[in-house]
């Protein structure tokens, strides 16, 4: 998946919620833009290759397009209706799906050329374990991409938005927020800007459910590099992307607010790295 098909991209981003297997297709489609940037670094991916986090195995098939052998593994089995499902649609045998722990895993130290991991540092339960697992099951001189939000931005901080465009974990605390938009889907859902069918918490909501909180890391820009120095990992690139509302304002002010311990977790919508082991 080389091409990125912006089109395709947006219609299956509107359809994603409807099944774990169209979130699967929006992240196979997705995934065009991680090639393309691991491509703008010079990192291409070859030999064995483990997608550390893969959901529901979207991204993973791409990659297995590129690759000789792909080991995805998630903490819960969300792949077994959708990645094996497209797998076998594409005829993608060099593909294995594994339930397994980031935080252990079950695999032979050096075993891999390449570890992924695209937005799933937030979710694992012991972030610095996790980053050493990943350092561990790499060979010496393999590379590792990661990506991750500030969980002060609103892309990091995983929760709905309101109609108007409050930031409320900036003002009352996420833990406090993130039970105000729980009250919110259950109560007042009008309130929320996504439509019912794009929102967890009304969903559940109607299904006599309480969504809890699936954000375990509270990722910060610092914190995060020191997490990736304590595994034994180097930074060969290290992209900061600030969120479209900054960009916007004067390159001196954006970069200030990038820059800037103060802010940074607040502008920086996106982290993308490629780190060498």
């Amino acid at each position: 998946m080389r091409t990125i098909d912006e089109g395709a991209i947006k219609a299956h981003a509107d359809r994603r919620f409807r099944s774990e297997y169209d979130y699967a297709l929006f992240e196979y489609w997705r995934s065009a833009k991680v090639l393309t940037w691991l491509d703008r670094q010079g990192v291409q991916l070859r030999g064995q290759v483990l997608d550390a986090g893969c959901g529901g195995g979207g991204m993973p098939l791409s990659f297995a397009e590129e690759s000789d052998h792909v080991h995805a593994i998630d903490l819960v089995d969300r792949f077994r209706d959708a990645g094996t499902r497209l797998a076998a649609e594409k005829g993608i045998t060099n593909l294995s799906f594994l339930q397994a722990d980031g935080c252990a895993l079950p695999f032979e130290s050096g075993a891999f050329d390449v570890v992924l991991s695209h937005a799933v540092i937030e979710h694992v339960h012991d972030a610095p374990r996790y980053m050493r697992e990943c350092a561990r099951v790499l060979k010496p001189g393999g590379w590792m991409y990661l990506s991750t939000s500030p969980y002060l931005s609103f892309a990091g901080a995983h929760l709905p938005r309101l109609k108007v465009p409050i930031p409320l974990h900036l003002l009352i605390g996420r833990t406090l927020a993130f039970k105000t938009f729980v009250w919110l889907a259950a109560n007042a859902p009008g309130a929320l800007r996504e439509p019912a069918d794009e929102n967890s918490f009304i969903k559940l909501a109607r299904q006599g459910r309480m969504k809890h909180d699936d954000l375990l890391e509270l990722v910060t820009l610092q914190r995060l590099r020191g997490q990736i120095a304590d595994a034994g990992f180097s930074i060969v690139h290290e992209h900061l992307h600030v969120t479209k509302t900054f960009r916007n304002l004067p390159a001196p002010i954006a970069r200030w607010l990038r820059e800037s311990p103060l802010t940074q977790d607040i502008v920086i919508g996106n982290m993308e790295y490629v780190l060498r082991h």
